[in-house]
């Protein structure tokens, strides 16, 4: 079966006529080992150590398999308000209303300084960082980080607990 998608594939390219023949050389090497491993037993050890390797490393796929989704899905802010529309019978330009001027609110109070604590979640606090001073990593130069502020999340003990 796998001859011809490759004729296929050299009629339409004559390009890749050239890469069709070396295909080839390898499956003819590929069949030509089942026979060399009929003929020598002895020969069937080595490639059960090869084989061993791979199963190590497919649980290390199905690992990194496995984390890979948790850090995949985002909630959107649309996507919460109508979860929300839904759960209170109102409708979603009305949540999506009602989310939008909480994080309107929520950032003016933080501009001005104010901690905005929110019950079973955590706290949100505006941070000042001093100047440093810091190395350009493609020069090595010495350059001054100015000051600045971020904004800080410290998660409450609930919610710490429930994840």
């Amino acid at each position: 079966m796998a001859k011809k998608p490759v004729a296929k594939k050299a009629a339409a390219k004559p390009a890749a006529a050239k890469a069709a023949t070396t295909a080839k050389k390898p499956a003819a090497k590929a069949a030509a080992k089942p026979a060399a491993a009929k003929a020598a037993p002895a020969k069937k050890a080595a490639p059960a150590k090869k084989a061993a390797p791979a199963k190590k490393a497919a649980p290390a796929k199905a690992a990194a398999a496995k984390a890979a989704p948790k850090t995949a899905t985002t909630t959107t802010l649309r996507q919460m308000s109508a979860e929300i529309a839904e759960a209170h019978g109102l409708t979603k330009k009305q949540s999506e209303e009602i989310f939008s001027d909480m994080a309107d609110r929520i950032t003016k109070r933080l501009k001005k300084g104010e901690r905005i604590r929110m019950n079973g979640l955590g706290t949100l606090e505006v941070r000042k960082r001093p100047a440093r001073m810091g190395r350009n990593p493609a020069t090595g130069e010495s350059i001054k980080i100015k000051a600045s502020k971020k904004v800080a999340f410290r998660v409450s003990k609930e919610l710490k607990e429930s994840v």
